[in-house]
C-alpha cells in the first residue's frame, strides 16, 4: 500500500539571522522533514526551539538561509501556494467585516466578487459564524475572532493548513470548544484542506490534535524526536494510553539527548527558565508536602494547570539542585530540603549558594561586579553580552530573572533610575565560582 502523497517537504533547511553585535544567530539548524496528505503534523518545542520560525519558512513567509523547501517536487521561492495560515493574535483588519476579512485571500488571488462571496459565506458557516458576515472585529469574543481567522484560511482551500499556537490566546473552555470542532470537521468529508500542521508549546494539546508530534529541541532549533499518536478520535485525556503519550513526549522534550556533552556552563548555553524565586519555591514547597516526590501531570490536574504551565518552574527548581527530574517524576534532594525547611534568612543563603553554583548568569553577574572597580556596573553592559545570545526580548528577560534571583539572595540589587546593577558587599562571591 503506497503511503499518502508528500505536499510539502523540507530537506537540511537552515535559517539564521544577524544579531546585535553583528553575529550569527542560527535558529534553525539542519531540518528535514514531510508533510503528508490525511495527516495532522504538531511541532512542538519550548521557547526558543525555532518553532514559529519552521512554520514561516514552510508557508514561504522566511526563506532559509540553507537547505530547501518543496511544494508538490517544485521548489519554493516566496510565498508557498499551497499553505494558508491561521495565527495566535488573530490578526484581523479591524476595518472590515468578517465577511470581508474572509474574502481578503481571495481578493489577492484575483478570484472575481461574486464567486468570492459564494465561497466566503460558505466558509463562513462552515466555521459556524453564519449570521455574524456583517460584523466587525471589535464586536466579537476572542473565539469568534479565531473562526474568522479559520474562516479567513480555510476559504483558500489550501492543501496545508498552518496554524501558529491558534488556541493560545483564548481561554480555556473556549480553546477546548474550538479545538473539539476543529477535529470534527477535519473528520469530515470534504474538509477544504488535505493536511494540517499545528504550532503549540502544550503536550496534550499536541497529543489531542496529531497524528505526528514532532519534538524540537533548542540552541538552534532541531528535530529530537518524532513521535506517532496513533490514538483513535476523539481521544480521552484520562486514559492510560494518552496520558503514557504525554509523560513519554514530556521526557523527550526535557532530557538531553543521547550521546550529547552536556552544555557549558555559560549564560548563553544554561538560559535561567523564566520563573520567579516565589513560584520555584513554591513548587519545591508542595512537592516537599508530598513526602519528597510528585508525579508532574497529576500534580498539574491538582492544581488546575497545564503540565507546560508548571515547566518553567520546575526547569528553574532543577537547575538549583532542588528537585530531580526523572520522565514526569519530581523528587526533592537534599538541598531542595534543606531549603523549605529553613528560615527565611537561612533559606536566602542556601538559594545563594545554589544559583552562584548552577545559575550562570547570576555566577556572572556575581564575578563581574565582584571584579569591577566600584562593586557596580551599568546594566546595559550585560544586555549587550546577552544579545550576542538572545534575541533582544530574550535578552532582557534573562537579565530580568537573574537581578530576581540575586536580590532576594541579597547577591546583588538593581537601581532602575540609574540603570546599574550594584553587588552586596555583605555576600562576597564564593571561591572559585
Amino acid at each position: 500500500m503506497s503511503r499518502p502523497e508528500v505536499l510539502v517537504s523540507l530537506e537540511h533547511v537552515s535559517k539564521s539571522f544577524t544579531g546585535a553585535g553583528g553575529d550569527e544567530l542560527r535558529v534553525l539548524d539542519d531540518i528535514s522533514l514531510d508533510l503528508r496528505a490525511g495527516e495532522i503534523v504538531a511541532l512542538l518545542g519550548r521557547s526558543g526551539s525555532g518553532k514559529s520560525t519552521l512554520l514561516r519558512t514552510i508557508a514561504g513567509l522566511i526563506g532559509p538561509t540553507e537547505g530547501t523547501v518543496h511544494y508538490r517536487g517544485a521548489e519554493v521561492n516566496g510565498a508557498n501556494p499551497g499553505t494558508a495560515m491561521v495565527f495566535q493574535t488573530f490578526a484581523l483588519m479591524p476595518w472590515l467585516t468578517v465577511q470581508d476579512n474572509v474574502e481578503l485571500g481571495l481578493a489577492a488571488r484575483g478570484v472575481p466578487p461574486a464567486r468570492r462571496r459564494e465561497r466566503a459565506l460558505a466558509a463562513i458557516d462552515l466555521i459556524g459564524l453564519d449570521g455574524f458576515e456583517s460584523a466587525y472585529p471589535k464586536e466579537l469574543s476572542g473565539g469568534m475572532r479565531q473562526r474568522v481567522g479559520f474562516a479567513r484560511a480555510l476559504v483558500l482551500e489550501p492543501d496545508l493548513l498552518l496554524m501558529d499556537e491558534p488556541f493560545s490566546a483564548l481561554d480555556v473552555l473556549t480553546a477546548e470548544n474550538l479545538r473539539t470542532e476543529l477535529m470534527g470537521l477535519w473528520q469530515q468529508d470534504g474538509f477544504p484542506t488535505k493536511a494540517i500542521c499545528v504550532v503549540t508549546h502544550n503536550i496534550e494539546e499536541a497529543v489531542l490534535l496529531a497524528d505526528r508530534v514532532l519534538v524540537l529541541g533548542s540552541g538552534p532549533g532541531h528535530l529530537r524526536a518524532e513521535v506517532t499518536v496513533g490514538l483513535a478520535r476523539p481521544r480521552d485525556r484520562k486514559a492510560p494510553a494518552f496520558t503514557a503519550l504525554v509523560e513519554r513526549i514530556y521526557d523527550l522534550l526535557t532530557g538531553r539527548e543521547p550521546g550529547t556533552v552536556a552544555a557549558e556552563p555559560t549564560p548563553t548555553a544554561t538560559p535561567l527558565p523564566d520563573a520567579s524565586v516565589g513560584g520555584l519555591a513554591g513548587l519545591v514547597e508542595i512537592v516537599h508536602a508530598r513526602g519528597g516526590q510528585a508525579d508532574l501531570p497529576a500534580l498539574a490536574a491538582e492544581l488546575s494547570f497545564e503540565v507546560d504551565d508548571l515547566l518553567p518552574l520546575v526547569d528553574a527548581a532543577a537547575l538549583l539542585g532542588f528537585l530531580v527530574v526523572t520522565g514526569a517524576d519530581l523528587h526533592l534532594t537534599p538541598a531542595g530540603e534543606t531549603f523549605t525547611a529553613a528560615d527565611i534568612q537561612q533559606s536566602k543563603k542556601i538559594f545563594a549558594e545554589q544559583a552562584r553554583r548552577h545559575a550562570p548568569l547570576v555566577r556572572t553577574l556575581d564575578r563581574a561586579l565582584a571584579a569591577s572597580k566600584d562593586g557596580a556596573l551599568r546594566v546595559s553592559f550585560f544586555q549587550d553580552l546577552l544579545r550576542r545570545g538572545f534575541s533582544r526580548d530574550d535578552s532582557e528577560r534573562q537579565l530580568a530573572t537573574a537581578i530576581d534571583w540575586g536580590r532576594y539572595a541579597e547577591l546583588f540589587d538593581y537601581d532602575a533610575g540609574a540603570g546599574k546593577i550594584t553587588h552586596d558587599v555583605s555576600h562576597p562571591p564564593a571561591a572559585g565560582g
